[in-house]
This record gives structure tokens, sequence and C-alpha cells, in this order.
């Protein structure tokens, strides 16, 4: 075989091999129906996977947020229900005490009347109206309310109203001078602001 030969065949031989390596990495560009590679295909495919992934990723996050934002919410509004069913049980009383506060106001207007001006039968009777009047006040302590009494001290907006005013020098400005009409909390709650006169400098 002389070298010419020998060059074709080599020749030959080394593009039947880069034929077949392209065929096999399947990297090839080939123009040819029949050597066509499927690199571009199966890179489109793998392209649409990647976009619907990355899509339902995004979908799925976005429906743990409104899962997790739903139970806040469902938690916040159980709270708040059971704030307000404790409030409710707490301050249950607090229709019926507001009814009785008037009465013990005209027990005590009953009261400061003077023994000395009466007789003996009116002041038995009082002494009576003492006697209810303690137990009613007794009651109503039992059940958590209190007076409201400031005398001397500063005078608060969220616990008593300003009827009257009075200039007392050695006193200082917005002290209570002096209760007019008692005031109550139930429960730790204001239910009627007490009735004051402060002093105004």
């Amino acid at each position: 075989m002389d070298n010419d030969n020998k060059v074709e065949t080599l020749q030959e031989e080394s593009t039947t091999k880069q034929e077949e390596k392209k065929e096999a990495t399947c990297t090839c560009n080939e123009k040819d129906e029949k050597h066509k590679c499927k690199c571009e295909k199966k890179s489109k495919k793998e392209e649409k996977l990647k976009e619907e992934l990355t899509k339902m990723s995004e979908e799925n996050k976005h429906l743990i947020e409104k899962v997790q934002l739903a139970q806040a919410e469902l938690i916040n509004y159980r709270k708040r229900k059971d704030e307000e069913t404790a409030n409710t049980l707490k301050y249950a009383n607090q229709d019926i005490i507001m009814e009785l506060i008037p009465i013990v106001d005209n027990f005590e207007r009953a009261i400061k009347l003077d023994d000395n001006d009466l007789t003996d039968e009116l002041s038995k009777f009082l002494a009576g109206f003492k006697m209810m009047y303690a137990s009613l006040v007794d009651l109503l302590k039992k059940f958590g309310v209190e007076e409201i009494n400031r005398v001397g001290e500063k005078f608060d907006p969220n616990q008593e109203q300003a009827l009257m005013t009075d200039n007392v020098p050695e006193m200082e400005d917005d002290i209570v001078i002096e209760v007019l009409l008692k005031g109550y909390k139930y429960k730790g709650r204001v239910i009627r602001p007490a009735s004051v006169k402060i002093n105004q400098i």
C-alpha cells in the first residue's frame, strides 16, 4: 500500500471516529436529518421543566405564607375572644352593682342626719338604717367594689370629675379638697367617677 492510500485510510478512520464521538456525546450540530442530535429538544424540555418547577415553588411559597397568615389571624381571634369572654365573666355583675350604688347614696344621705335632733324612736329607726347600710357596703366590697376617695391627692380625670373649685393658698394646685359624690371602682374598673371639689390657685 502506497503512502497516499495510507493517508486516505487514516483520514477516513479519523473522520468516522469524530462522527461517532459527536453522536455519543450528543453535542453535534449536524444538518443532516439522519444524524441530527436531540440536544436542542432536550435542552428546551429541561428549560420548560425548570420554569414549571420555579413557578410551582413560588406558588407553594405563596400558599405557605397564606396558611401562616390565616393561622396567625386565627390565634389572634381566639385571644381576643378569650379576653372578651374573661372580661364578660369578670364584670358580669356590673349592671346590678350600678343599680345598687344609688341605693347606697340614699342610705348615706339618711344616716347623715344628726341623732341629737331626732326623737328616740327616730334614732332607733336610723340605727337600723345604719346597720342595713353597713351590710350593703360589706356585700359590695365582697364582690370587688371599692370607693374612690382621694382627698388630698392630685386630681385624676380618669377617676374623678371636678364639679367645683376653691382657692386654698396653703394647698397645691389641682388637689382634691372634698368629695361631693362618691365614686366607685369594680374590680379595678371605674364604674362611676367621683364628683369632687379641687383647688385652683
